[in-house]
């Protein structure tokens, strides 16, 4: 675990960065793919290291997409009008919503060490979320959990018309191969940039059976994320 005498520096480079997004462990070119094949082998081989990184208690953040024209030329040929639900909002003029983070825990370890998964924790959005509305059918997705693992994925409750219909449902695959440079902002906040997110082929049913529609799939491009963390 970490100390709170560790460089913001070094917090930010392996601790923030790499541990509380994880989404570069996607990517399907680096080395992860081949050793992704052997993961219990690899797990059985080596014991557990000790952590390159420890964050027990996220402090906060923003989690923001920037929905992609093709998404929201979907939505309009469907009929559907996005909004936004508790702390989350929406910028009407960037086509980006945000979501609030309200905590967490992550871990990292060494990649090289060959102790899978590399990355392992959550990050909770809890209290906010995005809806769909179309005539009288109103859908919610509220309270997202990234889980940066392999494959990365958010999950969230999904609510038609004010009744929950499935709780913790994987709504999005997150694809961290189309990922920038991590960087840090003036207040030393942690920012991954680019991250591309697409719809659950789980979602992408459920939309399509409650608004009576085949329009929508698996993979269905959303939007691009950049995740901010507070790191103190």
């Amino acid at each position: 675990m970490i100390s709170k005498s560790a460089t913001r520096k070094s917090f930010v480079a392996a601790a923030a960065l790499s541990a509380v997004v994880g989404l570069s462990a996607c990517s399907s070119n680096d080395t992860d793919t081949a050793q992704a094949a052997d993961n219990s082998s690899s797990s059985a081989s080596y014991g557990r290291p000790a952590p390159a990184a420890s964050v027990p208690a996220i402090p906060g953040g923003t989690t923001a997409v920037a929905l992609d024209a093709g998404f929201t030329d979907a939505l309009t040929s469907l009929g559907l009008t996005p909004g936004v639900i508790g702390g989350a909002t929406l910028d009407g003029a960037t086509g980006t919503v945000t979501f609030p983070i309200t905590g967490g825990e992550v871990t990292l370890y060494d990649r090289e060490s060959g102790y899978r998964p590399w990355v392992q924790g959550t990050i909770f959005h809890e209290g906010s979320g995005l809806s769909l509305t179309a005539g009288a059918t109103t859908v919610e997705l509220t309270d997202f959990t990234i889980d940066p693992g392999k494959p990365a994925r958010l999950f969230g409750n999904v609510s038609v018309n004010g009744q929950l219909a499935v709780a913790s449902a994987p709504l999005f695959n997150l694809d961290g191969s189309t990922l920038s440079a991590p960087s840090m902002d003036a207040d030393g906040s942690a920012v991954l940039d680019g991250t591309t997110v697409k719809l659950s082929a789980e979602a992408a049913e459920l939309l399509n059976t409650t608004f009576g529609t085949d329009a929508l799939a698996g993979e269905f491009v959303i939007g691009a994320a950049t995740i901010t963390v507070e790191t103190s």
